[in-house]
């Protein structure tokens, strides 16, 4: 599966931004999401999952509660709402896609666990 995303932009302290992922290949629904980030000079981190049903979500610490990630099969896309944004949201936003409908356990947050990536997209938050 290919991996495309977008809507990333620049925004203040406390705005919104809206991220998509689109997917292309094989039934979407197959596939679970999730959007990781790597802010400069750190390591990449995980932001949040989907399962491919969508009944399943998990979020990192830092983003519960602001962030909010779904996902619409019919369409083959995944998005990742973001409110509230702080400046230490500033990052590439990356989409990924596992193999496996469903990631359990420790399996969620680990990048190793996904098998396509999108490009990325920049988000920059200013105070």
């Amino acid at each position: 599966v290919q991996l495309q995303a977008s809507g990333g932009g620049s925004v203040q302290a406390g705005g919104s931004l809206r991220l998509s992922c689109a997917a292309s290949g094989r039934t979407w629904s197959n596939y679970a999401a999730g959007w990781f980030r790597q802010a400069p000079g750190k390591e990449r981190e995980f932001v949040a999952y989907i399962s491919g049903t969508g009944g399943g979500t998990y979020y990192a610490d830092s983003v519960k509660g602001r962030f909010s990630i779904s996902r619409d099969n019919a369409k083959n896309t995944v998005t990742l709402q973001m409110n509230s944004l702080k400046p230490e949201d500033t990052a590439v936003y990356y989409c990924a896609a596992s193999f496996r409908r469903y990631l359990s356990g420790s399996n969620y947050y680990t990048g190793a666990s996904y098998d396509s990536w999108g490009q990325g997209t920049l988000v920059t938050v200013s105070s």
